[in-house]
């Protein structure tokens, strides 16, 4: 009884020692959180252990559009009768002053892409489960001109696209399709005008790879629907099957 007392002693203490790094990492951790508290990136609200990026507050408050339950919702009526899309959905309404607002400011202008990948994630959880999202082939993140990849350093559609493809379980395709012109800010125009803006703008660079697939377009904002037409449509022209586009948020 001795024995196994003694034995039942020393891997209890061993198994204390493994934990230790572990421990110290913690208290670290916690100890520079102290003085340099991480964010949330859609309210500066300090987070808490357990968060990333974005407080259980904020998740709960967004304005989801649930859009990918309705083949009706706003966002798919918006691209009716101009560009032959199987679906249409976006995660959340942008709104002035907003949560959502703030953390696609921080994604696109802020270097957080970080958040790209977190909002992808999350709704590719919601998308792997609903159809016809879920029968899709490959993810395709609508493409910056290069001139203003280089100016930003990165695409956040296409880090949107890899946090889908994490949850869908299906691969992100970046280079199929090429911004070959550049185009003046979409800001101040109106929908007609953006439509102008956008004629020309994308071309497929192998076709082969698009031919009879099930594209999933990945985009941050859904404005006038212009950027995402004229990319679904230089796919379908392609020999793509089926395209469908999926955006963070939507304009209202």
């Amino acid at each position: 009884m001795l024995l196994a007392d003694n034995w039942l002693s020393r891997r209890w203490q061993a198994r204390q020692f493994d934990c230790l790094p572990m421990i110290i990492k913690q208290y670290f951790k916690d100890f520079i959180a102290l003085f340099f508290p991480q964010t949330c990136v859609g309210c500066d609200a300090p987070l808490v252990r357990g968060e990333d990026l974005i407080c259980t507050t904020c998740w709960y408050h967004m304005p989801y559009t649930h859009g990918h339950k309705d083949a009706r919702n706003v966002s798919a009526r918006q691209l009716w009768g101009r560009a032959q899309l199987e679906a249409v959905a976006s995660y959340m309404y942008f709104l002035d002053a907003s949560r959502v607002q703030q953390l696609l400011h921080q994604l696109k202008y802020r270097n957080r892409p970080e958040i790209g990948v977190l909002m992808g994630t999350k709704y590719g959880e919601i998308l792997s489960a609903t159809a016809p999202f879920n029968q899709i082939d490959i993810i395709v993140p609508i493409p910056l001109h290069p001139v203003k990849l280089r100016k930003r350093g990165y695409n956040q559609s296409v880090f949107f696209a890899q946090g889908l493809s994490s949850s869908m379980q299906r691969p992100v395709v970046a280079h199929c399709v090429a911004r070959h012109r550049a185009t003046e800010s979409q800001t101040q125009k109106n929908r007609y005008e953006r439509y102008e803006n956008m004629l020309g703008t994308f071309m497929v660079s192998d076709p082969g790879i698009v031919t009879g697939k099930h594209i999933l377009l990945a985009d941050d904002v859904l404005t006038t629907g212009a950027t995402i037409e004229a990319c679904a449509t230089v796919l379908l022209d392609a020999g793509a099957a089926k395209v469908s586009a999926v955006t963070i948020a939507k304009a209202v």
